[in-house]
């Protein structure tokens, strides 16, 4: 079972969805509920839950905030319950970190949707640090072991991965894959994921750690400039999507494989 924790201001939405989800038949329980972000962030050190699914607005503390406090530290999947006018900041979050949102008036059939991707990415991210503990198997991690990358038969996954792979070093964002395809970034999402098991964010953060896993053992590079070499520019979230594959900070990988 994975944990799940609540963080929602308005206390009839909070209820609405502990008790409208069937939340066993998803693999989930949820352990905890907060009112706003300062209450979210206690109950998230103090329960390291796999989920988090929250509110943007909320008083005292915001969604966003609260995770950017928190999830360097802990390691959970993060989704979004945001109303259209912050849509925009539900797109930025995505971009970091934020693994999905889900727009109000809520909908049941989104709502059990998105949970069943954060369990799926919950339950990679466990099967994959299961895979890669022994120090002697640090230099042949693969994080694409458990997905079907041989020739999609979509051929839509197909232009993705073509893409990911020319382009990974550049800002990428389900926004342009849209434009690009001509399909909703909810529609191409859910195709990838069919196809392959796996959002393309979620692809996209391992293709970008795997290229980091090979510069950090072939390449004279300064760690603090390995993140931007592979797309994320940022050296303290790169270190925390290296941890949450690798089950370690990329310092203590460089060391271990020394």
């Amino acid at each position: 079972m994975f944990s799940v924790i609540l963080v929602e201001d308005e206390d009839i939405i909070r209820k609405g969805i502990r008790y409208a989800v069937p939340w066993e038949e998803h693999g989930c329980t949820v352990v905890g509920e907060a009112r706003n972000g300062v209450e979210g962030k206690e109950l998230i050190q103090a329960l390291n839950p796999d989920i988090v699914i929250t509110d943007i607005n909320m008083p005292v503390m915001d969604g966003l905030q609260m995770i950017a406090e928190t999830k360097c530290r802990s390691d959970y999947v993060a989704i979004l319950l945001t109303g259209y006018s912050d849509f925009e900041y539900a797109k930025e979050a995505i971009r970091n970190g934020v693994s999905d949102y889900i727009l109000k008036p809520l909908n049941q059939e989104e709502m059990m949707e998105a949970l069943d991707r954060a369990a799926l990415e919950c339950e990679n991210i466990r099967i994959l640090r299961k895979r890669n503990k022994g120090v002697a198997e640090l230099k042949d991690i693969s994080l694409f072991s458990n997905l079907q990358l041989e020739q999609p038969e979509d051929p839509v996954v197909a232009q993705i991965l073509d893409y990911i792979a020319r382009n990974y070093t550049q800002k990428i964002t389900l926004a342009e894959l849209s434009e690009k395809l001509f399909y909703s970034d909810r529609y191409i999402n859910q195709r990838f994921q069919k196809a392959l098991g796996t959002t393309v964010i979620e692809y996209l953060n391992r293709y970008r750690i795997q290229k980091a896993l090979s510069l950090l053992q072939e390449s004279r590079l300064p760690i603090s400039e390995i993140g931007g070499a592979c797309g994320i520019g940022d050296y303290k979230y790169f270190s925390h999507v290296f941890k949450k594959y690798v089950g370690c900070s990329p310092k203590e990988y460089k060391l271990k494989i020394r």
